[in-house]
């Protein structure tokens, strides 16, 4: 049976003494030798980093990132044991318009920063109040400001607990889902488990797969790509997966060591075809997302989250199973995982939208929020009513 308890709202507090602590852990963090001119080609880039370090301690003021941080309704709510921290925007359409958005690793409700109120508000910004969504993003278990499960608790396990919070905590019979990175897996999962209550599912990255050789040139040629693109950048996941805890060990009470290894996704996985690192995101808000991290001690218990992976199936769908949930794919051209092509991915969901973005990267929602706003109001507007 179910055990749904009754949310609590949240808000998100920070003593003085406690970040003195992590400003001061930061100040005085030696950083090693880097091989010089190496930029990021064995990790995170030394003149980067050391920026980051005067930034953090000298510049960053954390008071604005909470004030940001309590911006918007925010709620706790206990499911099956399993404490889960969620924003709650209504928006200003009078016809609730529910869209759960999730975030990934090394993400978090930053992500979604720049399309919160665009996407809820949409007449603030010259369009129209009945395209407006209400806007549900929870945190990932063991994730900032919910809870840290007992043991490792995987994506399909978390879809189930994200359809009772939207059905039984907040009432949305149906209701949309968007994801990229972890929250692309959830929310495949969504879709392929819950479509009872999902009216669609909208992914910048496509999660599920079949255990099957290419069919064509095509096909072929995507395989290898990706097969590349895991060589170079995938190293991480394999860690984590496998040894999640001898990294823990590693960065435990290091600030400045567990931002350097999530500052490198951002780097590795972003769009620079046309911009540079420093131009697609701001220091403030990396560090305030690492702070996330670093403030909740949730570093490690994100990492379980890649082992809780395996026991669940690592996104290979049985022969013959489809995700029928109407699904929409925009490709974001990311460096991490490169889209393959559209007659495989509709192998393992119903595809029925598939759009170019012109530029942004892994982190859709942060590089190009202009273009992820138009496409998110664009895919719900050809949605049949329900």
């Amino acid at each position: 049976m179910t055990a749904v308890h009754a949310t609590r709202a949240f808000e998100v507090t920070w003593s003085e003494a406690e970040v003195a602590r992590v400003l001061d852990r930061v100040a005085t963090t030696r950083l090693p030798p880097a091989p010089p001119g190496s930029g990021w080609t064995y990790g995170c880039d030394a003149d980067f980093l050391q920026g980051v370090q005067r930034y953090w301690t000298q510049d960053y003021d954390w008071r604005g990132a909470l004030d940001r941080l309590n911006k918007y309704p925010q709620f706790v709510a206990t499911i099956d044991g399993q404490d889960i921290h969620y924003l709650h925007v209504r928006g200003e359409s009078p016809t609730p318009r529910p869209l759960l958005m999730t975030h990934g690793w090394p993400g978090s409700q930053v992500e979604f920063w720049d399309v919160i109120e665009p996407l809820a508000f949409p007449s603030r910004f010259g369009g129209r109040a009945e395209d407006a969504f209400d806007l549900v993003l929870p945190s990932l278990p063991g994730y900032g400001f919910s809870g840290c499960p007992a043991q490792p608790l995987g994506q399909r396990a978390t879809a189930r607990l994200w359809n009772l919070l939207m059905t039984e905590v907040l009432g949305y019979p149906r209701y949309l889902a968007q994801g990229g990175d972890w929250g692309a897996i959830v929310t495949s999962w969504l879709g392929l488990d819950h479509g009872v209550n999902v009216r669609a599912i909208h992914l910048n990255l496509l999660a599920f797969r079949h255990a099957e050789p290419p069919r064509d040139e095509a096909e072929g040629k995507w395989m290898q790509t990706a097969l590349a693109a895991q060589q170079s950048l995938g190293a991480y996941s394999a860690l984590q997966r496998v040894r999640p805890q001898s990294l823990a060990w590693a960065a435990a009470d290091n600030p400045l060591g567990q931002a350097a290894w999530m500052l490198e996704r951002f780097h590795d996985w972003a769009d620079l075809r046309t911009r540079r690192f420093e131009d697609v995101f701001t220091l403030d808000r990396l560090v305030t997302n690492a702070m996330l991290y670093v403030m909740t001690g949730s570093f490690t218990s994100a990492l379980w989250y890649y082992a809780a992976m395996v026991p669940e199936g690592m996104l290979v769908l049985p022969a013959g199973t489809r995700c029928e949930t109407p699904t929409a794919y925009t490709d974001y051209a990311d460096p991490l995982v490169p889209a393959p092509p559209r007659s495989r991915a509709e192998r393992a969901y119903r595809i029925e939208r598939w759009v170019q973005a012109p530029a942004g990267g892994h982190f859709a929602a942060m590089e190009n929020p202009a273009f992820f706003i138009d496409d998110l109001r664009e895919w719900a507007a050809s949605l049949p009513a329900k």
